[in-house]
This record gives structure tokens, sequence and C-alpha cells, in this order.
């Protein structure tokens, strides 16, 4: 039997473990990146390992989320991570040169290599052959010192794509609508992998639009073959020796098959407040907009970037809009410069932002109250673009370009018809290769280097050993698909406090409750119960290593998203899955819980263990389950990875 190009990839890089969906696998990892709300912890997480030199290919450290340096703390965290990367060598990218996903596209990015990503979107690098998947920070740290990276082995799902897509239907469009289909759970536990013929028609950036918003269906990660289109781009990018061909066996077998005709495909958005809230453009046509941004990594790129220039075609923007472009990386706006789009733009009306991450994550261009924002983004999470009552659809950068003209949600079929404009399609860069001076090289590893840290840079907290009896009140009970959003949100304010845990626990689950972090400090922690996708999101490990700082030591949920689910094993504390979801209904905040026997349900050689939740309350015996590898297990019992690893070495 032959192997699909997900098991190819997996086969490769295998250290550990069988090729069997839910079984565990340790990979090795070529290259790895993180960004600067992320990585500060990673390089004090490296510290604490007390290695001299990190062991992958290429360690990509990236300033793309505080870039605009609001004070001190931004910038002190800036000047830290330059000195960890001259220190422990790695490459580092200086504020405004860009988003974490496109420098590395530009730069590293390779067919047949393994990418970790201290950041959920890592796996845009999929549209280029990479298995490319997000992760904690600690599990970065670790793999930067030589350790394989754990994860189940994935379902591999086929997404094969038939047809071509028509005028004005584009990449966006056909993940939005994996999303209409599969929802923001719809991809837990599995590796979506593109073939067909519709799949070798699209460009690799349209590939990579496709494989980035593979985090909001809840993939693993999300992955395309190569081919000479990668050739191509790659030699676009003066990189053509890093390509090399990896295409599915002719016998390969898959284990789901989801068929997508893009023939039938048209302009879609995804409504207020959740990616999979999709429906055709037209449905919502008329709706006023103040606010429309192309951007972030799903759609920065150079070429999303022109086909928003190509589709304005010179008309105006309305008065009453604010249009907005960010570019996803520096060397991609400087291009445009150079062909004089950025000046058409300009001359259209439309403002010209920094190459940063800004506005998706809240830091910058919030929205108007009651008002709509139209955006060319990944995640619409209510409360996420720095309002709690902010109203954000997602669409493609052509019904950006269309709305921004008309001052309203428009089909860019209708705007093509009214205004005489031609669908743009893909132009690709005639070439991008050539000097990045913002992206500086890694010395070699330099003991004498002292890593710089500033007043707001403080220590990783390490958890205790795990107990037999864990007890404590409901410190809070929440409902479906809580967000690492919700759970430490990640607006200017609070942001820069990533490297300062004993100030940024007090924000934690501040979204949802206000009094959650006094209230679990003045209980003396206890357990948090959830709904269905709890933790859904980001890659930010803050969100299990703040409730762990407060004294958290249990989640009990219908459900985890992968991601946050191996940061509360990380950091020491147990996801718990209820065996019958109808007993989420047992337990009220402020209930008192006790599970008894930990030590021994967690030491059994079982993957899924049963515990038991007393609630005493209630006098009501609720059955939980543990499910957590052996390797998983030895974490909780020391009380999360960073002390076990530390105890092994």
């Amino acid at each position: 039997m032959g192997h699909n190009v997900t098991e190819k990839l997996v086969s490769d890089h295998l250290v550990e473990g069988e090729m069997e969906p839910g079984e565990e696998v340790a990979l090795e990892i070529d290259q790895v990146l993180s960004q600067d709300t992320t990585g500060t912890m990673v390089w004090l997480q490296f510290e604490a390992l007390d290695i001299d030199e990190q062991k992958t290919e290429v360690a990509g450290q990236y300033c793309d989320h505080q870039t605009y340096q609001f004070d001190l703390k931004n910038t002190d965290d800036h000047r830290f991570l330059k000195s960890a990367a001259q220190k422990y060598g790695a490459y580092y990218s200086r504020p405004g040169n860009g988003i974490c996903h496109q420098v590395h596209k530009e730069n590293f990015a390779a067919p047949g290599k393994t990418l970790l990503g201290a950041d959920s979107h890592t796996q845009t690098q999929g549209g280029l052959g990479m298995l490319s998947i997000g992760a904690g920070g600690l599990d970065l740290a670790t793999a930067m010192g030589g350790s394989p990276y754990y994860v189940e082995m994935p379902e591999v799902v086929n997404v094969r794509l038939e047809g071509e897509l028509p005028e004005w239907a584009t990449a966006k469009d056909v993940i939005l609508e994996m999303l209409r289909r599969l929802t923001v759970k719809g991809g837990v536990g599995k590796v979506f992998e593109y073939t067909g013929p519709g799949a070798e028609a699209l460009e690799i950036p349209e590939r990579c639009t496709i494989a980035n918003m593979g985090t909001e269906l809840g993939a693993t990660s999300s992955v395309f073959p190569s081919d000479d289109k990668t050739r191509d781009y790659l030699a676009r990018l003066g990189r053509e020796e890093d390509y090399t061909e990896l295409q599915p066996d002719p016998d390969a077998e898959y284990d789901d098959e989801v068929t997508v005709d893009l023939s039938e495909l048209e302009p879609l958005v995804a409504c207020p407040s959740m990616p999979d809230k999709v429906v055709p453009v037209r449905e919502v046509e008329g709706e006023e907009v103040e606010q429309v941004i192309v951007g972030s990594c799903t759609n920065g790129a150079y070429e999303d970037i022109k086909a928003f220039s190509e589709a304005l075609d010179g008309n105006a923007v309305h008065e009453d809009v604010h249009s907005i472009v960010a570019p996803a990386s520096k060397q991609a706006a400087e291009l445009l410069a150079r062909e004089g789009d950025v000046a058409d733009m300009m001359d259209a009306g439309v403002n010209w932002s920094e190459s940063t991450c800004g506005a998706c994550i809240g830091i910058g261009h919030v929205p108007a109250s009651d008002s709509v924002s139209l955006r060319t983004f990944n995640r619409n999470f209510e409360g996420r673009s720095g309002i709690e009552d902010d109203s954000v659809y997602l669409c493609s950068p052509e019904v950006a370009a269309a709305s921004s003209v008309t001052g309203e949600i428009t089909d860019p079929r209708d705007y093509a018809d009214s205004y005489d404009v031609e669908a743009p399609g893909v132009v690709l860069p005639d070439g991008m290769g050539g000097r990045d001076p913002d992206l500086l090289d890694p010395a070699d590893a330099d003991d004498d280097v002292e890593l710089n840290k500033g007043p707001n840079i403080g220590s990783v907290p390490l958890g205790d050993e795990l107990e037999d009896t864990i007890e404590g009140e409901t410190i809070l009970k929440v409902g479906d698909d809580i967000t690492t959003d919700h759970i430490i949100p990640a607006t200017s304010d609070i942001l820069k406090y990533r490297s300062n845990i004993d100030k940024l626990s007090e924000y934690t689950l501040s979204r949802v409750d206000e009094e959650f972090a006094s209230r679990a400090k003045e209980k003396g922690g206890g357990l948090i119960v959830g709904g269905e996708n709890y933790g859904q999101g980001s890659s930010r490990e803050h969100a299990a290593l703040c409730p762990m700082y407060l004294g958290i030591e249990a989640v009990v949920a219908k459900s985890f998203a992968r991601i946050h689910k191996a940061n509360l094993l990380n950091f020491g504390l147990l996801p718990l899955t209820f065996e019958d979801n109808d007993d989420y209904d047992e337990i009220e905040e402020g209930d008192s819980l006790r599970i008894d026997s930990v030590l021994e349900g967690v030491e059994g050689e079982e993957e899924e263990t049963q515990l038991v939740v007393v609630n005493e309350s209630k006098d009501v015996e609720i059955p939980v389950e543990l499910d957590a590898s052996l390797r998983e297990r030895e974490y909780l019992l020391a009380g999360g990875k960073l002390n076990h690893t530390k105890q092994q070495a």
C-alpha cells in the first residue's frame, strides 16, 4: 500500500511510534518559529534547560505582534529576543519586517521539511509541502534542545478539489466553504491533504491561504503536494535549490475524503462572530461597512494586496469607509511600492499600515462601536478586534475591494458589472529574492552574549508535583467554544505582560469574569468547568500557564482543542472530559469538588483512565476521563514538562 503526502512527511521524520491514527508519534523537527508574544517564554524556557545552542536546522524569532512598541515593556521584549537569538543561534526578524508566517515562507519554508511554531497558524507553510504544526512554546523549547515533538498520529483526510475557480471566487472561498461544511470542530485530530486537479491549478499563495485557515477547522495541519508550481514559486523567491517533489503514491489511501467542486463556489463571507458562520456574500449584501482591512497572515501577501489593488481599478474608497492595507511582510510592501500599487491605492483613499499582526489581535484599527468591519483575516471571535460588541466579517481581498468602493458588503460580481472591472486573478511577482536587512542571520552561539532582560521580564514559574487528592471550588463554569482569547486576551494593554506571568495572570479569563483571578487567589486555586472545544484558537501556552500559576489544578470539559489540551498537560493541569456530557449540568460555579486516587489513575498504563469527580455540594459522583499518553502522564506527575525535562537531564 502506498503512502499519502502526510504519511511520507511523518515517515521521513519518525523517531518513535507507529503511524496509526490516535497513536502517539515522535517527530524530528527541522525548523521552528516563534513570535514576540510567545517567544519571550520560549527563550526563558530554553534558558532553563541549560543548553548552549539550539539544534534545529532553522530557528526563526519574529517580532510581529507588539511592533508599535507602545512602551518600554514591548521594546524590552524585542531587545531580549534579539539577545536570545544571538546567544543561541537563531534568525531574528526585527519589528516591522513582517508577520512570522509570511517572512518564514519567503525565506525558509521548503517541501519535505517539518516545522513547529509557537503560533497556531504555523500550518500556513503546508502550502509548500511542509508538515507544519502549531504548538505551545515549551514544546518549541524542547525541540530546539534536540527532543522530538510528540503528537497523536492524525487521521488524514483527502480534500479532493475538482474543477476551476470561477471569476471572483478565490482560495479564501475554498477554506470558507470547508468551514461552512465542517465547522470549527471539524478538523480535530486530522490533517487535511489537498489533492486533485483543482489543487494542482492553485498557485502557492492560494494554497497557503487555505492551509493557514486549517487552524480554524481545528486541524493538526494542512498539506499540499509539492509540484512544478512549488518549484516555480521557490525560483521566484530565489530559492529553487530548496525544491523537492512530494506527491502521494498512486495507491495512497486516506481515512476520509471530502470533495469540493471549485467551479460551484461563489464569493463567501464568515459572519460575526465565528469563522464557520459562512454564507454567500449575496445573502448579506447591502450591510453598511465603516472599516475594511486587507492583511494578516491569511491574505496579506504580495499576491493578495495586488488582487485588492487591481480590483479597486482606480475607483475611490467610499467616504464612509476607512480602508486599510496591512501587508504581511515589508518585502511584499516594498515590491508593491516599486510597481506603483501603493501609490495607486493611496490615491484611491486607502491607508497603509505597518507589516504586523496588529488589527487581527485588536492592536490598532479597533472598529467604532456599533459598526461593521470587513477583514481578510482568519478569525472574528467576539471581542478579538479590540471591543466587545464588535461585528467583524471575514472575506477575500476581492470582496474587500468591492465593499471599500460601495460602502456596503458587496458581491464583487455585482461590483464588476456596475463599475466595469475585470477579475484580477492571481499575479505572481517576477522575483522577491535578495537583501532583507531586517532579517538578521544567526550568529554562532556565543556564551559571552548576555540575555538582555528588562524589568518586565520575569522567570518561568514551575508547577508542583501532582498530589493524590485534588479538591477545591469550581472557580468558574463556562460554555462552549471558549477561546484562548477569552482565557488570556491579546489586546495591547495585556499582551505586553506575556513575559511577566505574575502580572499577566491577573487578566486570566477576565473577558468572561473580571473577578476570576482574584477569586482563584482567595480560594487557593480550584477547578474550571467548560463546554465543547474549550481552548480553541491560539497556541499561546499562557492560557494554561496562568491558570496553573493561580492554583488551578484541573479543567473538566466536554472536549478540548488540541493545542490547549497539550499545553494543559505540559504545565501539569489535568484536562478531564465528562464521560456523559449531560453531567456538565451537575456542576455549578462555587460547588466544592474533590477527586481522589489521582496518582493511581495517572500512574496507570492505559491511555484512557476513569477518575471520579465528587461534587460535595450536591453529593453527586461524576465519572470523567483522562486521555493522556504515558509520556504526558509523567509530565503530570512531575508537575509539568519543564520539571520532567530537567529531571531527565
